[in-house]
């Protein structure tokens, strides 16, 4: 078995005394591990910091082992970030909540957002909004996307102000004012046809991080006896600082 693919570095971990077991969401074979041969090397350990984006091809004798990887940097994206703490934990948010996706199953279209929100990181205060909107595809290629089309009451597509925390889905202005207290805001930037112009503030970054955070407690992390990543609930304190 052997394949060749572009893949993100989400973690590198130790074996034996000059391997490393290498795990990537790579393009069109989703999250994946293999044993890359002297991973700890001085040439290689740069190459596997997590975020880099890498080419890989993998080799094994069935589909089922481990197999090995021939891992070759492609952009460095790593270390740009190394000194920015809320980018940082940014990345390192991204790359484990990745880690949440089942295993060998592509996700072309996360692949394609994680490397935007990477690419976008450190670059201005625009990327939070970007992981916020990457923690909702991630929701929906597990399974459990929210639907915010139109208004679960009353079917209205304009004026989406909230989401029902019982089912996920949009609910209107009108409709929800009586019972705003048990509902979540809505920020228009996550919104599937949004338009808007202007960034947004970083309340609606809050809300945006609060909404999907709930809905990954409660279909993900809850049920599988999961904790959130140390580095969300590290960046989420920085981002309101």
């Amino acid at each position: 078995m052997q394949w060749s693919d572009e893949g993100i570095v989400l973690s590198s971990r130790v074996h034996g005394e000059t391997s490393a077991i290498v795990e990537l969401l790579t393009a069109s074979h989703g999250r994946h591990l293999g044993l890359v041969r002297g991973g700890r090397s001085k040439r290689l350990r740069p190459v596997l910091q997590t975020g880099n984006l890498v080419s890989a091809d993998w080799r094994a004798r069935l589909s089922e082992h481990l197999g090995s990887y021939v891992i070759e940097l492609l952009e460095a994206r790593a270390a740009p970030v190394l000194d920015d703490r809320r980018a940082l934990a940014g990345l390192n948010s991204l790359a484990a909540l990745a880690r949440l996706l089942p295993e060998r199953e592509p996700h072309s279209r996360l692949f394609k957002a994680s490397n935007l929100v990477i690419e976008a990181l450190g670059e201005g205060d625009h990327w939070p909004a970007l992981l916020a909107r990457w923690e909702m595809g991630l929701l929906d290629e597990l399974g459990f996307g929210l639907d915010l089309g139109s208004c679960a009451g009353t079917g209205a597509t304009a004026n989406l102000d909230y989401v029902s925390p019982r089912s996920g889905r949009a609910v209107s202005r009108e409709a929800g004012e009586p019972y705003k207290d048990k509902l979540f805001p809505l920020p228009a930037f996550l919104l599937p046809d949004n338009g808007q112009g202007s960034a947004p503030s970083p309340g609606d970054v809050a809300h945006g991080f609060r909404l999907t955070g709930y809905f990954l407690n409660k279909n993900v992390w809850g049920p599988r006896d999961l904790q959130p990543p140390a580095a969300r609930e590290r960046l989420i304190a920085l981002l309101e600082k």
